[in-house]
């Protein structure tokens, strides 16, 4: 693997107020569990680490990348070069404000949460603060900065739905507020600029009574239960769905259910999912990602594209990666 780092290692040590963990591992940060290491790992703990960090490196031509948590990306096994990045404590922070202009009943709820910030956090801090909006964000596993990157979706919904607004800082340091409004969203994509990393977002949501939005989160729970693997080692659903079609319909028509190439398999259960057994490694996966998308091209004439998104060394952008 190419050393992007290593003449810049001292200069990096001395500027860096945190730990810097050199060739490090990635498996253990993404759910599919495989992947080699990245040069250096490094973790800003606000805003004003992060508005040093991208610009040196930028400066250096480094390559970087925002890890959340990992739920929507594959490493090679001869790991990546250049920086990865995962936001620290002060992204992590999720608060309730209200709007300037609400109905007659009072200010129209809303919810600013940091990139850091799980889903699962945000939900429940929703849930029990009697604010509905967010619901189908259940059981995704994934952060705020990565569902706002790709979009992410499930039920119908998106997160550009109720998202009002992001704050991002560029690779110039410096940090900027945009109307979710202003951005052109795209089936999981965000049309952002490769230089930004959201580090927050805020979400206009609607009073209802906590039991209404505990019902409704519990059965969206177990409508993902009861239809997805979620106890193997997956990315969620592996390629986007075709305009009008269902990615797992395509595949489970094209017989592959169950189909393995080394430790890596199409699931059982929902077949939009390839899930490591126990001792897969990201060739295996490719290999089957690979064969999964021939073999439902010659059935089916449709080529499936991967939402996961397969890291490498040409990608030297910002990802936020969670899942939809």
């Amino acid at each position: 693997m190419q050393r992007l780092l290593q003449p810049y290692a001292a200069e990096l040590a001395e500027f860096w107020p945190g730990e810097i963990r050199w060739d490090h591992p990635l498996a253990a940060y993404t759910t599919l569990g495989v992947g080699g290491a990245v040069e250096a790992l490094l973790t800003p703990a606000g805003e004003k680490e992060l508005t040093v960090l991208l610009p040196w490196l930028a400066a250096r031509h480094i390559p970087w990348r925002v890890i959340g948590r990992g739920s929507n990306i594959l490493v090679p096994d001869r790991g990546l070069t250049g920086v990865a990045i995962i936001l620290g404590r002060d992204f992590e922070q999720v608060a309730a404000l209200p709007l300037p202009n609400g109905d007659a009943g009072g200010p129209a709820p809303a919810v600013r949460a940091g990139a850091a910030c799980s889903l699962a956090r945000l939900v429940g801090f929703c849930t029990e603060a009697g604010l509905s909006g967010l619901e189908f964000l259940t059981g995704i596993p994934g952060t705020v900065g990565g569902a706002v990157v790709m979009n992410a979706g499930a039920h119908g919904r998106e997160i550009r739905g109720p998202l009002l607004e992001i704050t991002v800082i560029d690779d110039r340091g410096e940090m900027r507020r945009h109307p979710a409004r202003d951005l052109p969203f795209g089936y999981r994509a965000w049309g952002g600029h490769p230089s930004w990393v959201v580090t927050g977002a805020t979400f206009a949501l609607v009073r209802e009574d906590r039991p209404v939005i505990e019902s409704r989160c519990r059965a969206l729970h177990q409508q993902r239960q009861a239809t997805q693997p979620l106890q193997a080692a997956s990315a969620g659903s592996f390629f986007k769905n075709p305009p009008g079609e269902a990615a797992g319909r395509l595949i489970e028509v094209a017989g592959l259910k169950g189909l393995r190439r080394g430790g890596a398999m199409v699931s059982e259960k929902h077949a939009n999912f390839i899930v490591n057994t126990g001792r897969a490694t990201a060739a295996d996966i490719l290999a089957l990602m690979r064969e999964v998308q021939e073999r439902v091209l010659a059935a089916t004439g449709i080529r499936l594209e991967p939402e996961v998104r397969i890291l490498d060394d040409h990608h030297h952008l910002n990802r936020q990666e969670t899942k939809g």
